[in-house]
């Protein structure tokens, strides 16, 4: 991602896709995914749905510079599952997503090539029912101020058409808001300028 790119495509909502191949089946899983933690959830979850399936293979890529990748041949030969899983989500350029082929073994050796291919074709198929989206880099700020503030502070909210996560007005006032990157400076000045204002950065999405 260059300095002035601020999107990145991803997928909208989970989709399946279908390879057969010498009497092996092999289904593939699409996840929009954006934090590593939930890794463990997904793969139980695909493990409860595939409980005799020899292999549950598997590649990610995380953050809006797609930069964060990790990968799992789960006992096939290596660089032949999940590698071509990722070389898929590379190739279609998306990032915030998770991929999982399980594998029903059909009793004839594939070999390599076979086994690349079928993982590779796999993960296609999934993408190709996938809805894919481009969305913003953002960025997520907390504010905390006095009561006082808060007609100036939901004014600029609504101003500059900002999506607010989360508030809390009960005792002391606190707002966590999302924010595109290219408009981070012109909102930040506007808020600075409120007096006793605190602006917290938390994190990128």
């Amino acid at each position: 991602m260059n300095l002035f790119e601020d999107t990145y495509k991803t997928i909208e909502r989970p989709s399946e896709g279908q390879f057969k191949d010498k009497g092996s089946k092999f289904i593939a899983y699409a996840y929009p995914f954006r934090d590593a933690e939930d890794l463990k959830q997904l793969i139980a979850d695909v493990k409860t749905l595939h409980p005799k399936a020899r292999h549950h293979c598997w590649a990610y890529r995380l953050t809006t510079d797609r930069s964060i990748y990790r990968l799992n041949d789960d006992g096939e030969p290596s660089g032949t599952a999940g590698r071509p899983i990722l070389n898929t989500l590379l190739s279609n350029d998306l990032t915030n997503i998770l991929v999982v082929v399980v594998r029903y073994f059909g009793g004839t050796l594939l070999g390599v090539p076979g086994l690349i291919n079928a993982y590779k074709t796999a993960s296609q198929e999934a993408l190709a029912e996938a809805s894919i989206v481009e969305r913003t880099v953002n960025d997520v700020y907390q504010l905390h101020f006095d009561y006082p503030q808060m007609n100036d502070v939901m004014r600029i909210m609504k101003e500059d058409q900002l999506t607010v996560l989360k508030q809390d007005f009960e005792v002391s006032c606190s707002l966590t808001f999302e924010i595109r990157q290219t408009q981070v400076n012109h909102t930040i000045a506007k808020l600075t300028n409120l007096e006793g204002l605190r602006v917290t950065y938390l994190r990128t999405i």
